[in-house]
């Protein structure tokens, strides 16, 4: 920045009072323009870029001990429609509808497609777990015989 102090001179911008030239200061703006032009193309230019949300990838696992109980499957799509054991059914309508249907099961098993976003997923898992049901998420396990 850089400021002008006129000197001794009036040079048409102070007015004299009593004899003494009054100062003016001024701040040069242009290096500030331009910093917020430049960050005004940048941002414009990575806009469109930007991607709003994480991709998760559903973990692989190596197969142990068969652990498959029978339980309510809750299946959530790519596109956000839950169902209960391939039947609709409403997030809010979610716990009472478990434990109507199946009012001894030990818990849920939350099944997810790889690309659904994970705010169905989160909320999927605060209303089962709020109805005091323990959530366990499905993952994919690993093809043992593809890798040979």
């Amino acid at each position: 920045m850089a400021i002008s102090t006129n000197g001794g001179s009036n040079g048409g911008y102070g007015a004299r009072r009593r004899g003494h030239a009054t100062s003016l200061a001024e701040i040069n703006v242009t290096p500030f323009v331009d910093v917020v032009l430049v960050l005004l193309v940048i941002f414009m230019l990575t806009a469109h870029v930007m991607e709003f949300g994480i991709e998760v990838d559903v973990s692989k696992v190596r197969g142990g001990k068969e652990s498959a109980k029978e339980m309510p499957v809750v299946t959530i799509t790519r596109a956000g429609l839950i169902t209960l054991n391939e039947k609709p059914v409403n997030i809010h309508d979610l716990a009472a509808a478990v434990k109507s249907k199946f009012p001894g099961a030990a818990g849920v098993y939350v099944r997810a497609d790889r690309e659904t976003i994970w705010d169905p997923i989160a909320q999927v898992t605060y209303e089962l777990g709020e109805a005091k049901l323990p959530v366990n998420l499905v993952t994919q396990p690993v093809d043992e015989k593809a890798k040979r």
